[in-house]
């Protein structure tokens, strides 16, 4: 409890970020969905309380994601009402619910790491291409959009980026290059690094605000329109609030076009979230290890109430759970407290947040695209072989011009023809001797070790007994794939110490760079 404590200043600093960040992401998904505006703000809310509430990951965020956006639309237009829609909704949060009690959810062992790697560097492309439009004064895209044909304008996003070089407006440019600046100034200069007081991105919308109303003032060339601000819907009375919750239409759950799209929406989110979970675990500076089954429950259980309420399906999202990562968040007060900041929000300050100009959110999002796709990364995965590199830049390249699922289903085919090319010979295997605590458990990995091992050699470690002795026995191997060793370093730092195990390492290879002998013991 203490050391959740100690991050609680950390993660609401954190908290306030993702807020700024999720709300125009939240109101643009629902425009791009046909949806009514508030309808987004309703499963962002939900979301970050009760998904973030209930949620086994610490660091992921939830709301309504860009890749349901196309589903949705048709979906609204197939039924004939959005209240039919929402009985959709509230099925497929069933439909989780039931995948994750059955624990669906360990599906996600299964996706290599080169291709978790191309999709956080390919969001994080997308996010930049897709924000510079907004950065300089053209928003005819929504918000939100991460789809290479953009859905409002029917131009692809290289295409839309030259179209909006056409409509730069002079005063969005300028408090773009103030935010950037900002921005910078607090990841480079030393004194303001130490500043933990106040996130930069909240004094970045601050300032945003003030600069435009400088130019209302005094240079009324450079006014950013309301076209170009947070445009959050703002009821007249408490009775005008209430009613922009809608109810689904009950009567609809005995037709089998609902049953169907809910079924989609269900399959379609709940890869999406399996895919964020294990990119944001990926992500984690604790290295912590999420229960996808208890995830699936959590988002079923979102979904079902968003449905019951008027709000869009939703997923864990890999922008906002970037941005709460890189804002320093560790546990999931930071995704509690964006859901709460929303609710506040929308009850009691909507005038004030649509004085926000997009642009300066459009910097706050285009820095959070660079840590993501920052060379580094590039350089790292060059580093890593061709086995490795390949898939990730196949990856890269398919959900930038695609979409993240189409992409990341491109990237899996590439990942696991190279496994397999590499890898055909033996599986994994493992022998104990006693399991119960204090005995010795001996884990031999056979000749040849591939990703696809993986979830195996995770469901065992995670399951040792506490206080027992672990061996993992490699003398007999000649290959062991990235991923698995990645799993064993991150359990020698991490796991072991949770459970005071004793591990004991023998017979790795000195290029796996894994300090091994029988009379070296990692311990607790």
């Amino acid at each position: 409890m203490r050391d959740k404590n100690k991050y609680f200043w950390t993660d609401v600093q954190a908290g306030v970020v993702v807020f700024l960040v999720a709300l125009p992401l939240c109101l643009g998904i629902a425009l791009a969905s046909g949806a009514p505006l508030f309808s987004g703000i309703i499963s962002g809310i939900i979301g970050g309380i009760v998904v973030g509430f209930l949620s086994n990951s610490q660091l992921s965020v939830t709301g309504p994601a860009a890749g349901l956006t196309a589903i949705v639309l048709g979906a609204i237009t197939a039924l004939g009402s959005y209240e039919a829609f929402l009985a959709a909704v509230v099925i497929g949060g069933l439909i989780q619910l039931l995948l994750g009690l059955i624990k669906s959810g360990t599906i996600s062992n299964y996706f290599p790491s080169n291709v978790i790697e191309g999709m956080l560097t390919a969001i994080g492309i997308i996010i930049i291409l897709k924000q510079i439009p907004h950065a300089i004064g053209y928003d005819k895209d929504n918000e939100g959009d991460f789809f290479f044909i953009e859905k409002s304008t029917g131009h692809n996003t290289f295409s839309g980026i030259i179209d909006a070089v056409n409509y730069a407006h002079p005063g969005a440019i300028l408090v773009t290059l103030i935010s950037l600046v900002i921005l910078i100034a607090f990841l480079k200069i030393p004194f303001l690094k130490k500043i933990k007081t106040v996130p930069a991105a909240l004094i970045v919308v601050l300032l945003g605000i003030l600069t435009n109303e400088c130019f209302k003032m005094w240079m009324p060339n450079l006014i950013i329109t309301e076209d170009h601000l947070v445009r959050l819907p703002v009821a007249e009375s408490f009775e005008g609030f209430l009613a922009q919750f809608t109810l689904p239409d009950f009567s609809s759950w005995l037709r089998t076009d609902v049953w169907l799209i809910g079924l989609t929406l269900a399959i379609v989110a709940s890869i999406e979230t399996l895919l964020c979970i294990e990119a944001t675990d990926r992500m984690d500076p604790l290295k912590r290890f999420t229960n996808s089954n208890t995830e699936l429950i959590a988002q079923g259980t979102g979904n079902i109430l968003s449905g019951l309420i008027g709000g869009l399906p939703m997923t864990s999202v890999i922008v906002r759970s970037s941005a709460n990562i890189n804002s320093g968040a560790r546990t999931k007060v930071s995704a509690i407290t964006h859901g709460v900041l929303l609710l506040l929000a929308v009850v009691f300050i909507p005038g004030l947040l649509n004085r926000i100009p997009l642009a300066c959110l459009a910097a706050v999002l285009i820095m959070i695209g660079y840590k993501l796709a920052s060379p580094s990364v590039f350089k790292h995965m060059w580093n890593s072989g061709k086995y490795q590199f390949i898939p990730f830049a196949v990856t890269v390249l398919a959900v930038v011009f695609t979409d993240l699922l189409r992409g990341v289903g491109i990237g899996m085919i590439v990942s696991i023809f190279f496994i397999l090319r590499a890898n055909l010979k033996l599986a994994y295997f493992f022998k104990k001797e006693s399991y119960q605590a204090g005995d010795q458990i001996i884990i031999k990995l056979a000749q040849e070790v591939s990703f696809l091992n993986k979830a195996a050699i995770k469901q065992t470690l995670n399951h040792l007994p506490e206080n027992s002795k672990i061996t993992i026995d490699a003398s007999e191997t000649f290959y062991i794939d990235h991923d698995v060793l990645k799993l064993i370093r991150e359990y020698l730092e991490f796991g072991s110490k949770e459970k005071n195990i004793e591990v004991t390492l023998k017979g790795f290879r000195e290029e796996y760079q894994m300090e091994n002998s029988l009379d070296h013991i990692i311990v607790s």
